[in-house]
């Protein structure tokens, strides 16, 4: 039976070169191990895996972000109770992306570099683990440090499991075009979750998290822009693996509720089917369906009749305004396919390509944000994993 991966994210749209970093970081952060059926014991042997990543988007008329990310994974296991893990990824980021809502004359060229890492020590118990890691991400405009602690205790008959975790992030902004200098930004992230063993083919899990941050929220590189400088982040994670005996593979079934005090309202319903095959492979088919609400300040591309484009009715630089496209209201279709291959008892191989679309026409629950164009993006991924 599969066992059930916590999970922080809160499903929201990609971000944009400039935030990659800090999502990227908090996401590490706040990483919680992956949550056994039964006793997770101590790992007897290490992994190593070698990555990489391709991510482009695009829209009408534009290609967007063009991402390549290699990056190297190792665990190492000590002592018999401990386990140290590490992660480096080496992103590089080009192309362009719009200043205003999804307008190509606004776009501007862009590159960026982006190195980034974490580290972990764990600490095994025989109903439980403690956890204590740290992380690092640096690029041209954006440097950021975090630091988290996370456990997991078990119930005597091992059939439920309690996780918790708590995180802090600190970052740096000095965007290149200089709008601000050293403006920063703090953020405390909170995890508590619930992990049930239903029978011999059911695991459902239960998980809430909560962000707290305060300081620079705005995009330096879109205009106009002016956001809080303080943002809660609440999130509600359902999980359900089942496994289907008549064919050997694994359902997995995740809801994923999300709100902000930005007003931004998400639901994401995503579905995985894992199937094993003969000689070692194994297909994995995904489909993930989100919607969101646009934010309080995200204004429609409706332009002021006396400053035009791309200033809102009654613009008053005073007020929290955004034409930001990730903070409108759309809905989003992700379509993926994992293909991995056990080639012998220490190596194995992965592949997996995604495709992603999000329309304003497509949100649920109520109307979209009307004159964005459709935004595209598709992501390609490759590993090889060594055991010893």
């Amino acid at each position: 039976m599969e066992p059930i991966k916590t999970e922080t994210s809160s499903g929201a749209a990609p971000p944009s070169p400039s935030a990659v970093a800090a999502s990227a970081i908090l996401a590490a952060a706040l990483l919680l191990p992956g949550v056994q059926a039964h006793a997770e014991a101590p790992p007897t042997n290490g992994v190593i895996s070698v990555g990489y990543l391709d991510y482009k988007d695009s829209q009408s008329g534009l290609d967007r972000i063009h991402v390549k990310a290699p990056s190297v994974s190792v665990m190492a296991p000590v002592a018999g109770v401990w386990s140290i893990s590490a992660s480096a990824v080496n992103d590089d980021v080009s192309g362009a992306t719009p200043r205003y809502h999804s307008a190509i004359s606004g776009a501007s060229r862009m590159s960026d570099h982006r190195t980034a890492g974490d580290v972990s020590v764990k600490r095994y118990f025989d109903r439980g683990s403690l956890s204590v890691g740290a992380a690092y991400s640096s690029e041209d405009d954006y440097l950021s440090r975090a630091l988290s602690v996370s456990g997991t205790f078990e119930s005597e008959d091992r059939n439920t499991t309690w996780s918790a975790g708590i995180g802090r992030a600190n970052d740096h902004i000095n965007p290149t075009n200089q709008i601000v200098r050293n403006e920063r930004k703090q953020s405390t992230n909170f995890l508590l979750g619930v992990t049930q063993v239903l029978g011999k083919a059911d695991v459902v899990q239960v998980t809430l998290a909560h962000d707290t941050g305060k300081g620079y929220f705005n995009d330096p590189y879109k205009f106009p822009d002016n956001r809080p400088r303080t943002r809660d982040e609440s999130t509600l994670l359902l999980r359900w693996n089942h496994y289907v005996e008549a064919t050997g593979g694994t359902s997995r079934t995740s809801y994923r509720y999300y709100r902000d005090s930005f007003g931004v309202r998400g639901h994401t319903l995503g579905q995985e089917y894992v199937q094993p095959l003969a000689d070692g492979w194994t297909v994995t088919p995904e489909v993930r369906l989100y919607t969101q609400r646009a934010a309080d300040f995200y204004f429609d591309p409706v332009y002021d009749q006396t400053l035009g484009q791309p200033f809102p009715p009654g613009y008053n630089p005073n007020n929290f305004a955004s034409a930001d496209y990730r903070l409108s209201g759309f809905g989003a279709v992700t379509l993926g396919l994992k293909v991995s291959k056990q080639i012998d008892k220490n190596w194995s191989v992965d592949a997996k390509v995604s495709a992603y679309q999000q329309r304003g026409s497509w949100r649920v629950f109520g109307s979209g944000s009307p004159g964005l164009d459709a935004v595209r993006a598709r992501t390609i991924q490759l590993a090889v994993n060594r055991t010893w």
